[in-house]
Parts: C-alpha cells; structure tokens; sequence
C-alpha cells in the first residue's frame, strides 16, 4: 500500500524520508499509530495514516487531482472500485501469497477470474484517453501500481484487458516513476 505513495512522491520529484519498519520493530510500533497499521505520512509533526487518505493528501499537496468537485469525486469513484475488486478477490489472493491454504486453481476459477472480469471491465470504462482525467493523477499511479502488483503475482492478469495493460504501462513510463521503479529495493512491501 505504500508503494503508491511513493510512486507519488517519484512523479513529482519530491524527495521524502523512506522509513521501512523491520517485523521484528512492528510490534512496539503497532499501538503507537493511529489506528495499529501502516503505512503512515508525517507532515508538520502529524501524523496522517490510512494509504488511500494519504494519496488524496498528497494528490492535493501537488495538484495531482481533479480540478472540479465532480473529478475529485470520478478519481475517488475508481479508487474505490479497485478497494471493492480487492476485497472480492482476497479469499484468493490470501492463498497466492501463502497467507491461508487453499485450493489455488478453483479459487482462481472461481473467485478472481469473474471478479477481474466485472471489475476490470468497469474500471477500463472510466479511463479517458490516456487516464482517468487525461492527465495523471494520484488515482492513476494508485490504480497503475496496484494492478502491476497483482500482475507480479497473477500470470495473464490483463488477458482480455489489452486497454488496462496499455494504461499501466503508459503511467509506470512517466520519468519519474519509471526510474523509481527501475531503483526500488526487492522488499515485499
């Protein structure tokens, strides 16, 4: 969730503290943020958590966001159908990354591929020519980073989807982004 953030903070070429939390370090930390997870921002001495808050925060602090009360709402739109295709895929995805067991190929069958075909043909419908807007957002690097994440660990995850793929590799081309993707540490999160 925090590599959206990041991506973020790439595009737009502004350097930040990148401080990773050892496991063995998290339980100590854990009740001392607001609400026991991460990832967390802090600016001006707050502290504001929750990944999705923190890209609106940020989409907002460099003018990554939509210009009208109604494209604000359109990037939250998209956003939340990516949270809502997360959530419907999590029983499956627990599996994949050897969080629960399970039976990996009738999940797959049964669980992501109508969900990837619901949502992904709901999402493919909101992208207006090259982005959301058509021009990059937060809500594009957010969107962008998270289907790439699933692509490392789903093969053919855009089988159907050539638009999606295109989309996902045309935000993760930008400079910025590019180069922090090509220098990012091997790390789980």
């Amino acid at each position: 969730k925090a590599e959206s953030i990041r991506q973020v903070f790439a595009y737009v070429g502004v350097a930040y503290d990148d401080v990773r939390i050892p496991q063995d370090k998290w339980p100590a930390l854990k009740p001392r943020t607001p609400f026991g997870q991460l990832p967390l921002l802090e600016v001006d001495g707050e502290t504001i958590a929750q990944s999705v808050t923190i890209l609106r925060f940020l989409g907002k602090q460099f003018r990554l966001g939509g210009r009208t009360p109604l494209e604000i709402a359109k990037l939250n739109m998209v956003v939340d159908q990516i949270t809502d295709f997360l959530e419907d895929i999590k029983t499956y995805m627990a599996v994949v990354i050897g969080m629960a067991k399970g039976d990996k190929d009738t999940l797959f069958n049964e669980v992501f591929l109508p969900n990837r075909d619901k949502h992904f043909a709901l999402i493919e419908k909101q992208i207006s020519g090259e982005f959301i807007l058509g021009h990059i957002t937060w809500a594009d690097i957010h969107l962008a980073n998270t289907l790439e994440s699933l692509a490392c660990k789903i093969p053919n995850v855009y089988r159907g989807f050539p638009t999606l793929k295109e989309y996902v590799y045309r935000v993760q081309s930008t400079p910025g982004i590019k180069a922090h993707i090509a220098a990012r540490p091997d790390a789980p999160f």
